[in-house]
């Protein structure tokens, strides 16, 4: 089967954060076009990236980003997203429901984990799923509810709250 030879226009046309702006030069021999991002920024992309979604913004998304997630306001201590933490979201490819739990079909078991300051504790294996929930939440408790109390009373918006008196 053979491609389409015709060029599309897609002057004017959003993708995520950005608009395109004009025709560029190609890049690796495809179509790219030069974009505006809501941010401010520019950025050249190809037609493929901008269509399939992989390319939503000039970069101030970061990689992997869903387009209207703005990564530069987040708050980083030792590796961890304090917001990310706060939020307690589900993983899309989550399958049990319950945030780090998950069913190890070789060892018929749930396992229980979390991850913490770029390193993941392994909180067990459980015969029983509600088991493996309750070692998960004593792991959130002990180390991510913990490190935000911690964050909340010693943090950067203590510290602007006090500024502010």
């Amino acid at each position: 089967m053979e491609h389409s030879r015709k060029k599309l226009d897609l002057i004017g046309q959003r993708y995520g954060k950005l608009t395109v702006l004009e025709a560029a030069e190609n890049v690796g021999g495809r179509t790219a076009w030069r974009c505006r991002c809501d941010c401010g920024g520019e950025a050249v992309v190809r037609t493929s990236r901008l269509r399939t979604g992989h390319t939503a913004s000039c970069g101030c998304l970061g990689p992997g980003a869903a387009p209207g997630v703005d990564l530069r306001g987040l708050t980083y201590v030792d590796g961890t997203c304090v917001e990310m933490l706060r939020a307690k979201t589900v993983r899309r490819n989550n399958t049990s429901g319950i945030p780090g739990v998950d069913w190890v079909a070789s060892k018929q078991r749930w396992r229980a984990s979390i991850c913490f300051k770029g390193k993941r504790h392994y909180l067990g294996c459980y015969r029983l799923f509600d088991d493996a929930v309750k070692a998960r939440k004593r792991g959130e408790e002990e180390l991510h509810d913990t490190f935000l109390r911690e964050f909340a009373a010693y943090g950067p918006s203590a510290e602007q709250a006090r500024a502010a008196e």
